[in-house]
Protein backbone atom coordinates (compact mmCIF):
# COMPACT_ATOMS: atom_id res chain seq x y z
CA UNK A 1 0.00 0.00 0.00
CA UNK A 2 1.22 4.06 -0.62
CA UNK A 3 1.21 5.48 2.91
CA UNK A 4 -0.67 8.57 4.04
CA UNK A 5 1.22 11.99 3.45
CA UNK A 6 3.99 13.17 6.08
CA UNK A 7 6.53 15.91 6.75
CA UNK A 8 10.11 14.86 6.82
CA UNK A 9 12.32 16.86 9.29
CA UNK A 10 16.19 15.39 9.92
CA UNK A 11 17.75 16.23 13.28
CA UNK A 12 21.28 16.87 13.72
CA UNK A 13 21.25 16.42 17.56
CA UNK A 14 18.79 15.08 20.30
CA UNK A 15 17.74 18.23 21.32
CA UNK A 16 16.85 19.34 17.81
CA UNK A 17 14.31 15.30 17.81
CA UNK A 18 13.00 16.72 21.15
CA UNK A 19 11.74 19.90 19.87
CA UNK A 20 10.66 18.57 16.84
CA UNK A 21 8.18 15.65 19.01
CA UNK A 22 7.34 18.94 21.19
CA UNK A 23 6.32 21.16 18.22
CA UNK A 24 4.21 18.02 16.67
CA UNK A 25 3.36 15.56 19.31
CA UNK A 26 1.33 12.77 18.54
CA UNK A 27 1.53 13.40 15.21
CA UNK A 28 5.32 12.69 15.08
CA UNK A 29 6.97 9.67 14.57
CA UNK A 30 10.69 9.14 15.29
CA UNK A 31 12.57 7.24 12.68
CA UNK A 32 15.67 5.92 13.30
CA UNK A 33 16.67 1.74 11.19
CA UNK A 34 13.07 2.10 10.33
CA UNK A 35 12.39 -1.53 9.60
CA UNK A 36 10.12 -1.75 12.50
CA UNK A 37 7.75 1.92 11.64
CA UNK A 38 8.29 1.40 8.03
CA UNK A 39 5.85 -1.47 7.05
CA UNK A 40 3.06 0.23 9.74
CA UNK A 41 3.37 2.74 7.84
CA UNK A 42 2.96 1.05 4.24
CA UNK A 43 -0.29 -0.89 5.31
CA UNK A 44 -1.80 2.58 7.29
CA UNK A 45 -1.33 0.88 10.94
CA UNK A 46 0.59 4.15 11.74
CA UNK A 47 -0.13 7.41 9.88
CA UNK A 48 2.36 10.30 11.59
CA UNK A 49 1.94 13.82 10.11
CA UNK A 50 5.98 13.76 10.81
CA UNK A 51 8.78 11.49 10.52
CA UNK A 52 11.71 12.88 12.82
CA UNK A 53 14.64 11.12 11.02
CA UNK A 54 17.63 10.20 14.15
CA UNK A 55 19.79 8.24 11.84
CA UNK A 56 22.04 10.93 11.62
CA UNK A 57 22.17 12.21 15.03
CA UNK A 58 25.79 11.68 16.00
CA UNK A 59 27.13 10.61 19.55
CA UNK A 60 23.80 7.82 19.63
CA UNK A 61 26.14 4.66 18.84
CA UNK A 62 28.66 2.96 21.19
CA UNK A 63 29.37 0.01 23.40
CA UNK A 64 31.25 0.92 26.42
CA UNK A 65 32.01 -0.05 29.86
CA UNK A 66 30.91 2.16 32.83
CA UNK A 67 31.78 0.51 36.26
CA UNK A 68 29.91 -2.67 36.56
CA UNK A 69 27.66 -2.03 33.44
CA UNK A 70 27.74 -1.59 29.80
CA UNK A 71 26.02 1.15 28.18
CA UNK A 72 24.68 0.63 24.67
CA UNK A 73 23.76 3.68 22.65
CA UNK A 74 20.33 3.46 21.02
CA UNK A 75 21.53 4.16 17.97
CA UNK A 76 23.70 1.61 17.71
CA UNK A 77 23.10 -0.84 14.67
CA UNK A 78 22.75 -4.56 15.05
CA UNK A 79 25.50 -5.32 12.94
CA UNK A 80 27.74 -3.34 15.38
CA UNK A 81 26.66 -4.64 18.41
CA UNK A 82 26.92 -8.50 17.12
CA UNK A 83 30.55 -7.41 16.15
CA UNK A 84 31.55 -5.57 18.76
CA UNK A 85 34.03 -6.88 21.08
CA UNK A 86 33.40 -5.18 24.30
CA UNK A 87 29.59 -6.50 23.79
CA UNK A 88 31.13 -10.05 22.82
CA UNK A 89 33.15 -10.11 26.15
CA UNK A 90 30.72 -8.21 28.80
CA UNK A 91 27.36 -9.59 27.56
CA UNK A 92 27.75 -12.42 24.99
CA UNK A 93 23.74 -13.22 25.19
CA UNK A 94 23.19 -9.17 23.63
CA UNK A 95 25.83 -9.59 20.98
CA UNK A 96 24.45 -12.99 20.09
CA UNK A 97 20.56 -11.81 20.26
CA UNK A 98 21.63 -9.44 18.13
CA UNK A 99 23.29 -11.91 15.47
CA UNK A 100 19.72 -13.47 14.99
CA UNK A 101 17.96 -10.27 14.30
CA UNK A 102 16.55 -11.04 10.92
CA UNK A 103 18.89 -10.85 7.57
CA UNK A 104 22.14 -8.51 7.00
CA UNK A 105 20.33 -6.26 5.46
CA UNK A 106 18.02 -5.72 8.53
CA UNK A 107 20.77 -5.78 10.43
CA UNK A 108 22.80 -2.65 9.09
CA UNK A 109 19.79 -0.71 9.48
CA UNK A 110 17.88 -1.40 12.76
CA UNK A 111 19.04 0.14 15.56
CA UNK A 112 18.58 -1.13 19.51
CA UNK A 113 16.84 1.97 20.46
CA UNK A 114 14.25 1.53 17.75
CA UNK A 115 13.71 -2.38 18.22
CA UNK A 116 13.30 -1.45 22.23
CA UNK A 117 10.83 1.50 21.78
CA UNK A 118 8.68 -0.34 19.15
CA UNK A 119 7.68 -2.66 22.14
CA UNK A 120 7.14 -5.78 19.94
CA UNK A 121 6.34 -8.88 21.79
CA UNK A 122 8.13 -11.14 19.36
CA UNK A 123 11.40 -8.89 19.46
CA UNK A 124 14.88 -10.97 19.80
CA UNK A 125 16.84 -7.48 21.41
CA UNK A 126 14.00 -6.76 23.95
CA UNK A 127 14.10 -10.46 25.14
CA UNK A 128 17.34 -10.88 25.65
CA UNK A 129 17.41 -7.10 27.76
CA UNK A 130 14.42 -8.65 29.93
CA UNK A 131 17.01 -11.33 30.69
CA UNK A 132 19.98 -9.34 31.27
CA UNK A 133 17.76 -6.43 33.36
CA UNK A 134 19.42 -2.83 33.50
CA UNK A 135 18.14 0.13 32.56
CA UNK A 136 16.35 1.81 29.37
CA UNK A 137 17.84 5.65 29.40
CA UNK A 138 15.11 7.99 28.09
CA UNK A 139 15.78 11.58 27.45
CA UNK A 140 12.86 14.44 27.40
CA UNK A 141 12.11 17.79 28.17
CA UNK A 142 12.48 17.59 32.24
CA UNK A 143 15.81 15.64 30.93
CA UNK A 144 16.96 12.25 31.53
CA UNK A 145 15.39 9.31 33.49
CA UNK A 146 16.25 5.82 33.45
CA UNK A 147 13.35 3.22 33.43
CA UNK A 148 13.94 -0.02 34.62
CA UNK A 149 13.93 -2.49 31.58
CA UNK A 150 11.44 -4.86 33.97
CA UNK A 151 9.00 -2.16 33.80
CA UNK A 152 9.43 -0.43 30.65
CA UNK A 153 7.28 -3.67 28.40
CA UNK A 154 3.76 -2.60 29.53
CA UNK A 155 1.98 -4.20 26.84
CA UNK A 156 1.36 -5.30 22.93
CA UNK A 157 3.17 -2.13 21.15
CA UNK A 158 3.14 -0.70 24.73
CA UNK A 159 6.14 0.93 26.62
CA UNK A 160 6.65 3.33 29.03
CA UNK A 161 8.14 6.06 27.24
CA UNK A 162 6.35 8.65 26.74
CA UNK A 163 5.72 10.91 23.15
CA UNK A 164 8.16 13.54 24.35
CA UNK A 165 10.86 11.35 24.95
CA UNK A 166 13.30 9.29 23.08
CA UNK A 167 15.59 6.61 24.52
CA UNK A 168 19.04 7.56 24.15
CA UNK A 169 20.68 4.32 25.93
CA UNK A 170 20.37 1.07 27.24
CA UNK A 171 22.76 0.16 30.30
CA UNK A 172 23.16 -3.79 31.38
CA UNK A 173 24.70 -5.58 34.01
CA UNK A 174 28.02 -7.14 33.04
CA UNK A 175 27.64 -10.87 32.66
CA UNK A 176 31.52 -11.74 31.72
CA UNK A 177 31.31 -15.12 32.65
CA UNK A 178 27.93 -16.29 33.51
CA UNK A 179 26.10 -19.01 32.07
CA UNK A 180 23.58 -17.39 29.66
CA UNK A 181 21.69 -19.14 26.19
CA UNK A 182 19.20 -17.76 23.62
CA UNK A 183 16.65 -20.45 21.91
CA UNK A 184 14.13 -19.61 18.87
CA UNK A 185 12.01 -21.05 16.96
CA UNK A 186 10.99 -19.49 13.52
CA UNK A 187 9.24 -20.79 10.53
CA UNK A 188 12.66 -19.13 8.48
CA UNK A 189 15.42 -18.16 9.57
CA UNK A 190 14.72 -14.39 9.11
CA UNK A 191 11.45 -14.45 10.47
CA UNK A 192 10.50 -13.12 14.13
CA UNK A 193 10.39 -15.85 16.75
CA UNK A 194 7.24 -17.59 17.48
CA UNK A 195 8.88 -18.27 21.01
CA UNK A 196 12.04 -17.51 22.18
CA UNK A 197 14.17 -17.81 25.46
CA UNK A 198 17.03 -16.08 26.83
CA UNK A 199 18.69 -16.80 29.75
CA UNK A 200 21.36 -15.30 31.91
CA UNK A 201 22.48 -15.65 35.18
CA UNK A 202 19.27 -17.84 36.24
CA UNK A 203 17.27 -14.85 34.24
CA UNK A 204 14.51 -15.82 31.86
CA UNK A 205 12.83 -14.10 29.26
CA UNK A 206 10.47 -15.32 26.98
CA UNK A 207 9.48 -13.94 23.71
CA UNK A 208 5.59 -13.83 22.31
CA UNK A 209 4.21 -15.84 25.20
CA UNK A 210 1.96 -12.66 26.10
CA UNK A 211 1.40 -9.25 25.51
CA UNK A 212 4.78 -7.71 25.91
CA UNK A 213 8.26 -10.01 26.22
CA UNK A 214 7.85 -11.31 30.16
CA UNK A 215 9.96 -13.22 32.33
CA UNK A 216 9.43 -16.49 33.39
CA UNK A 217 8.79 -15.93 36.93
CA UNK A 218 8.19 -19.71 38.05
CA UNK A 219 11.35 -21.14 36.47
CA UNK A 220 13.13 -18.79 37.94
CA UNK A 221 11.80 -19.56 41.26
CA UNK A 222 12.35 -22.97 40.72
CA UNK A 223 15.90 -22.51 39.74
CA UNK A 224 16.32 -20.43 43.17
CA UNK A 225 15.25 -22.99 45.32
CA UNK A 226 17.29 -25.73 43.56
CA UNK A 227 14.95 -27.53 41.11
CA UNK A 228 16.66 -28.98 38.13
CA UNK A 229 16.53 -27.37 34.70
CA UNK A 230 14.04 -30.19 33.38
CA UNK A 231 12.08 -29.38 36.18
CA UNK A 232 12.19 -25.46 36.02
CA UNK A 233 11.69 -25.63 32.36
CA UNK A 234 8.44 -27.30 32.71
CA UNK A 235 7.01 -24.44 34.58
CA UNK A 236 8.19 -21.86 31.81
CA UNK A 237 4.51 -20.83 30.19
CA UNK A 238 3.20 -20.56 33.65
CA UNK A 239 1.31 -17.50 34.33
CA UNK A 240 1.63 -16.55 30.18
CA UNK A 241 -1.37 -15.63 27.93
CA UNK A 242 0.54 -16.63 24.28
CA UNK A 243 -2.27 -15.80 21.43
CA UNK A 244 -3.52 -18.40 18.80
CA UNK A 245 -2.56 -16.96 15.24
CA UNK A 246 -1.56 -18.70 11.96
CA UNK A 247 1.82 -19.75 13.43
CA UNK A 248 0.93 -21.60 16.40
CA UNK A 249 -2.08 -22.31 18.59
CA UNK A 250 -1.86 -21.06 22.77
CA UNK A 251 -0.94 -25.03 23.33
CA UNK A 252 1.99 -25.24 20.61
CA UNK A 253 3.55 -22.00 21.98
CA UNK A 254 3.16 -23.15 25.71
CA UNK A 255 5.36 -26.42 24.48
CA UNK A 256 7.54 -24.39 22.49
CA UNK A 257 8.25 -22.12 25.74
CA UNK A 258 9.15 -25.53 28.03
CA UNK A 259 10.96 -26.88 25.48
CA UNK A 260 13.06 -23.82 24.45
CA UNK A 261 13.62 -22.88 28.23
CA UNK A 262 15.07 -26.17 28.76
CA UNK A 263 17.51 -25.72 26.03
CA UNK A 264 18.91 -22.34 26.68
CA UNK A 265 18.85 -23.43 30.44
CA UNK A 266 21.37 -26.48 29.14
CA UNK A 267 23.49 -24.22 27.24
CA UNK A 268 23.90 -21.99 30.12
CA UNK A 269 24.94 -24.34 32.23
CA UNK A 270 27.42 -25.76 30.23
Amino acid sequence: MIPSPFDYVRATSVDEALAALAEHGDDAKLLAGGHSLLPLIKLRLATPAVLVDIGSVPGLSYVRVEGDEVAVGAGTRHFELERNETARAEVPLLAHAASRVGDPQVRHKGTLGGTVAHGDPASDLPTALLALGGDVVVQGPSGRRAVPVTEFFLGFFETALEPDEMIVELRVPRTAGAGWGYEKFTRRENDWPIVAAAVVDGRVALANMGGAVLRATATEEALAAGASIADAAALADEGTSPVADMHADQEYRRHLARLLTRRALSSAAA
